[in-house]
C-alpha cells in the first residue's frame, strides 16, 4: 500500500493545523495582554514553534511560516505581502535556527532522548531572544506601529519565554495524566 502522505508532508500540515488553533486559542485566551502590534505578555504558540522544529524540522519550520504568514495577512497587519512574508519566515525560521543551533552545540540527539530541562531552558531562551529580536527588527524595518522599541523586544522575549514555560507545563501535566495510575 502507497503511503498517501510522507512524513514531510505530515510535518508541514500538523503544523499549519497545529499553530493555527493555538494561535487563535492564545489570541482568545489572552487578548487582553496585548502589549502591541504581534506582541503579548503571554505568547503559547511560541512553545509551539520550538516543539514543532525540534520533532519535524525543517516541514515544521515550513508548516509554521505558512500558517503565520496567513494569520498576519488575514490578521491586524498591514494587508503587505512584503511585511506577512518576513513575518512568517521569521516565526518559522527563528526556532528552526534556534533548534539546529541547540542541537549541534548542546549535543542533544535528534529523536530528542537526551533533552533535559536545563536543555529546554537554553533552547528557549536562545529561541525567544532570535525571535523576539529578528521580529522587533522586521517590524521595525516596515514601520510598523511603535515596533522595533526595546521595551516591544523585551515584552516579546518575556510572552515567548513565559508561553513556551506555560505550553511544556500544560504537555507535562497531560502526559502525567495519560500515564497508568501505579496503585492500580
Amino acid at each position: 500500500m502507497k503511503r498517501i502522505f510522507s512524513e514531510s508532508t505530515t510535518g508541514f500540515l500538523v503544523s499549519i493545523f497545529l499553530y493555527t488553533t493555538l494561535f487563535y486559542l492564545n489570541d482568545w485566551l489572552t487578548s487582553h495582554l496585548t502589549f502591541g502590534l504581534g506582541v503579548s505578555w503571554i505568547y503559547l504558540p511560541a512553545g509551539l514553534r520550538l516543539f514543532l522544529t525540534l520533532i519535524f524540522g525543517l516541514p515544521g519550520a515550513l508548516g509554521i511560516a505558512m500558517a503565520s504568514f496567513f494569520i498576519s495577512y488575514l490578521g491586524p497587519f498591514p494587508h503587505e505581502l512584503t511585511t506577512c512574508v518576513g513575518v512568517g519566515l521569521i516565526s518559522g525560521f527563528a526556532p528552526y535556527l534556534a533548534t539546529i543551533f541547540v542541537l549541534s552545540n548542546l549535543k542533544i540527539s535528534p529523536n530528542l532522548s537526551n533533552l533535559s530541562l536545563p536543555k529546554l531552558a537554553i533552547c528557549t531562551l536562545i529561541y525567544a531572544a532570535l525571535s523576539a529580536g529578528l521580529h522587533q527588527w522586521w517590524f521595525a524595518v516596515r514601520s510598523l506601529d511603535e515596533a522595533g522599541s526595546f521595551n516591544h523586544f523585551l515584552v516579546m522575549l518575556i510572552g515567548d519565554v513565559i508561553g513556551t514555560i506555560v505550553l511544556v507545563g500544560l504537555i507535562k501535566m497531560g502526559l502525567d495524566l495519560l500515564k497508568p495510575s501505579k496503585l492500580a
